[in-house]
């Protein structure tokens, strides 16, 4: 090349780069007018200006801004060979893969990688591992390495394996519905190297993996895929997490329960129809005496237990509200205190029309404050052996029949009858529907304030409640609500807002699936989230490489979607893209 070509044809990104912040910066033109002569974006000048200036400021001695990178993989030096074959043999011999070995030397700063270790293995005489089930690889101990500490991630260039890559699809539902934002501005605590947002993530993380056993030295705090979600180089140990939750108070819980049901409401994910039910959280403790004895539908017995309370959407599944802790004698009260919950930002109660729960809930005394406070309630009535005789000699004229929702997308056949009755306790007349062939041995009373609503629809709000025991199901096992599955204390409350989000933001990643949608926290999970990759992080971006799996093009398609700036990813944007290797 000629010598005086060298300056017109910017040969390298870094020359081209220094021109064109030698132009904005110096010669002091428009962006616009710098990216059309180099070929940028506006966008891409400002991110670089933006790059540039973050570099002067954190490292003002050190003039490397503008180099020449290496293309490819980076060349991986030969790491120490003996105490890093050490660990690598031991972590083999607890049964653990090469690509989870290879994520662990990582997080410790080894530079070793997949090749090496397949290689050491192989020299060593290891034979290829079983296949594993989840519950195998989750129940698996570290005893050698030890995770390193917690800190704020410092957006380096890098590129490291990780086992949880799936999880970074939560950031884009994170950042579309402004809840990153809601976290910072929350009253929740943060410490000096952990802030709130970090900190809120970093639970969110455990819960979103399906991690069910918590323990010191564990792969989740040893990987660098689940700290990068958090904004941190791993996560932090389980000491930590008790010592966070025991900061947290029910005030705490209930203004980001709040927040939450206003962003719920102004993207138009709640309906005009809440379904109610209280679910018993087992004690695993040895003194349960200040406890009550609630009954466990899920171990069919009473437990000493916290009684805890859910609202959800039957249309869209969005969990709105939760609270543990529900004492008996004030139990029938909830259904006003949610009441009272949901209209603090809407006090004329336009949004919120039916209130559906069982039984058990509330007492008749309070059905009649509901009806006082506009709120139509569709409940049922508890049977006696009058009530049952009636029924049984009601003529065949008076009975209707109907085609009703029921758990995995199939249809059950009822027969309805509706009538007027006086309700004691209530103080007026109440529409009483009768339901039987629903597969009970009794038929079914449904009470309600609203006379207008046809029959079919007061019988399909009805059975559609139904679904949210299968709602409360799925958080207890895939959740862990109910399970004893960890020595880490965390508090119940907490505990089950964090469900409650995590839940929710399944739901909402269900939503961008199109046709999956229907797909319940777990399948989600097992389809899309469950998958290890690659990340590579560059000055711009982080690449997250998902391997091969079938359902791997829907997930990319609904991440395509997004194109944000993460504040806790130093204002990198992710870009989602399917690996070339298993």
């Amino acid at each position: 090349m000629d010598p005086s070509e060298y300056f017109t044809s910017l040969p390298t990104v870094a020359h081209k780069q220094y021109e064109a912040m030698r132009a904005f910066f110096y010669e002091k033109q428009p962006a616009a007018e710098v990216a059309e002569r180099f070929g940028y974006t506006v966008s891409a000048v400002y991110g670089l200006a933006r790059n540039f200036r973050r570099h002067l400021k954190d490292h003002p001695d050190i003039d490397f801004f503008f180099t020449v990178k290496p293309t490819g993989r980076p060349v991986q030096s030969p790491p120490e060979q003996s105490a890093l074959d050490e660990d690598i043999l031991a972590l083999r011999k607890q049964n653990y893969s090469t690509p989870e070995i290879t994520s662990m030397l990582q997080a410790k700063g080894h530079k070793a990688n997949y090749n090496y270790v397949y290689d050491l293995l192989m020299r060593e005489g290891f034979a290829r591992l079983p296949r594993r089930t989840k519950t195998e690889r989750q129940e698996l101990k570290v005893v050698r390495l030890e995770a390193p500490k917690a800190q704020a991630w410092d957006g380096a260039e890098e590129y490291f394996d990780t086992q949880h890559a799936g999880l970074l699809c939560f950031l884009p539902i994170l950042r579309h519905y402004g809840i990153d934002e809601l976290i910072r501005s929350s009253d929740y605590p943060q410490t000096r190297e952990i802030s709130r947002l970090s900190a809120i993530l970093s639970f969110l993380a455990l819960k979103l993996s399906n991690v069910r056993r918590y323990s010191a030295d564990d792969l989740w705090c040893m990987d660098r895929g689940s700290g990068l979600f958090a904004g941190l180089n791993v996560l932090p140990k389980a000491a930590w997490f008790s010592s966070y939750s025991h900061r947290v108070t029910r005030q705490m819980n209930l203004d980001f329960l709040r927040r939450l049901h206003r962003r719920w409401l102004g993207h138009g994910l709640l309906g005009d129809t809440a379904n109610l039910d209280f679910t018993a959280i087992p004690y695993w403790g040895d003194e349960d005496g200040h406890l009550e004895n609630n009954w466990s539908g899920k171990r069919s017995k009473a437990l000493a237990s916290m009684l805890a309370v859910l609202a959800h959407d039957p249309d869209t599944g969005i969990i709105d509200y939760g609270h543990t802790d529900v004492q008996r004698q004030s139990e029938a009260q909830v259904v006003l205190e949610y009441l009272d919950f949901y209209r603090a930002d809407d006090p004329d109660g336009k949004a919120l029309k039916y209130l559906v729960f069982d039984s058990r809930f509330t007492n008749y005394e309070n059905l009649a404050q509901l009806d006082e406070r506009n709120v139509k309630f569709i409940t049922i009535r508890r049977r006696g052996k009058n009530m049952i005789r009636q029924i049984e000699q009601m003529p065949a004229s008076d009975w209707k029949t109907l085609r009703v929702e029921a758990a995995g997308n199939r249809k059950r056949t009822l027969k309805a009858a509706d009538q007027t009755i006086f309700l004691p306790g209530y103080g007026k007349d109440i529409r009483q529907v009768v339901i039987t062939g629903h597969g009970k041995i009794k038929p079914a009373l449904i009470i309600s304030n609203d006379f207008a609503i046809p029959l079919e629809q007061i019988v399909r709000k009805y059975c559609r409640r139904w679904l949210i025991e299968k709602s409360i199901s799925e958080q207890i096992d895939f959740f862990h609500l109910n399970r004893l599955s960890s020595s880490m204390v965390i508090k119940v409350d907490f505990d089950l807002v964090m469900t409650i989000l995590a839940h929710n933001l399944y739901r909402l990643l269900a939503l961008e699936l199109g046709r999956y949608q229907h797909l319940a926290d777990q399948s989600v999970f097992d389809r899309f989230i469950y998958n290890a990759g690659t990340i590579s992080i560059s000055m711009n971006d982080i690449r997250i490489f998902l391997k091969k799996k079938r359902d791997l093009p829907q997930i990319l398609t609904a991440m395509s979607e997004y194109q944000f700036d993460y504040p806790w990813l130093h204002d990198k944007r992710l870009a989602f893209e399917g690996a070339s290797f298993t």
